[in-house]
């Protein structure tokens, strides 16, 4: 279940996935098959090579992608998580999601 979101977000993290660029988009998640995870990032790019190519410099495997038909994108949870927004100066959703 997502929470936590406005609808500006969804539709400018959807548009810019659609053009092809790396985009991300970070919110509340509660799913038990990932306890202790609260947040979610999802990291989208409609250009998969584009996508395969920045996972690979955080050890994120093709296979990992969600392969939604509009909207590929990675899901990025825990230390993964909190490891690739700061070194992608995403503190902003760092900070509003996590308190850190």
């Amino acid at each position: 279940m997502a929470f936590g979101l406005k609808r500006p977000e969804l539709l400018s993290w959807k548009e810019a996935v659609s053009r092809g660029d790396i985009a991300f988009l970070t919110h509340y998640w509660l799913d038990d098959r990932f306890p202790g995870c609260k947040t979610v990032t999802k990291v989208g790019c409609s250009d998969i090579d584009r996508l395969i190519k920045w996972g690979a410099q955080y050890g994120l495997k093709p296979e990992w992608i969600d392969y939604k038909k509009e909207y590929p994108h990675f899901d990025l949870f825990g230390h993964h998580q909190e490891t690739i927004l700061l070194k992608e100066g995403m503190l902003d959703q760092l900070q509003r999601f996590t308190h850190k």
